[in-house]
């Protein structure tokens, strides 16, 4: 279940680390910290996949982002 939460946090930072990165680039900011979420949200997903035995099918990532989800709500 640890790699669930890994790739849920992955999502979320990549998910997060788009809007950051066209914002400062947008205004001429450092888009530092939005590479940083990227970057750490891609290793986490490279991760998770890597380390899940079987890997991650695209089709079942939802129901895993939900899933997760349900659990700390």
């Amino acid at each position: 279940m640890a790699t669930d939460e890994i790739l849920v946090i992955g999502l979320v930072l990549a998910w997060l680390g788009v809007p950051a990165f066209v914002s400062a680039y947008a205004n001429r900011r450092s888009p530092l910290t939005a590479m940083l979420m990227l970057l750490l949200g891609g290793g986490c997903i490279a991760w998770a996949a890597l380390t899940r035995p079987g890997g991650y099918v695209l089709s079942e990532v939802p129901e895993v982002f939900f899933r997760v989800l349900g659990q700390f709500l």
